[in-house]
């Protein structure tokens, strides 16, 4: 038995800025865009992984979700406390040159931490944690 993972979600607030920070500065493809409006659920992965997707889908989309916690989910993502994703590349310092030079928010530059891993931090346009480190060669 082979058990693999498929997708995973994050949240976006903006949906042509988040096709504009995944797509256009990170260089993934998108697979599926359905919806319209901010009611839109965007399929996006790296060319190399094709059976891998990052869904990015409205926060809250869900009609049991109260107004309170509306309000609780919209505090978390502007303080980019409430969903991240990591990611890994073989040209981390190309990279993160890459999302600079888009204007992308840096959380971190490129660091070689004390555990070991070389990386950087971003946040995407919904305010989503995107720590990126380097591939082990």
């Amino acid at each position: 038995m082979s058990l693999t993972i498929h997708s995973s979600f994050l949240p976006h607030t903006d949906p042509d800025a988040s096709l504009r920070f995944y797509r256009d500065a990170l260089g993934f493809e998108v697979r599926l865009d359905v919806g319209r409006g901010a009611m839109r659920w965007i399929a996006v992965g790296a060319p190399d992984q094709p059976d891998t997707n990052i869904v990015l889908q409205p926060p809250v989309c869900d009609p049991g979700v109260s107004a309170d916690e509306q309000q609780l989910i919209a505090d978390m993502m502007a303080k980019g406390t409430y969903a991240a994703i990591n990611l890994a590349s073989d040209d981390l310092d190309g990279l993160f040159e890459r999302l600079e030079s888009a204007g992308v928010e840096i959380v971190q530059e490129p660091k070689n931490q004390d555990y070991g891993l070389r990386d950087c931090s971003v946040r995407d346009p919904a305010g989503n944690l995107v720590r990126i480190q380097a591939k082990e060669s």
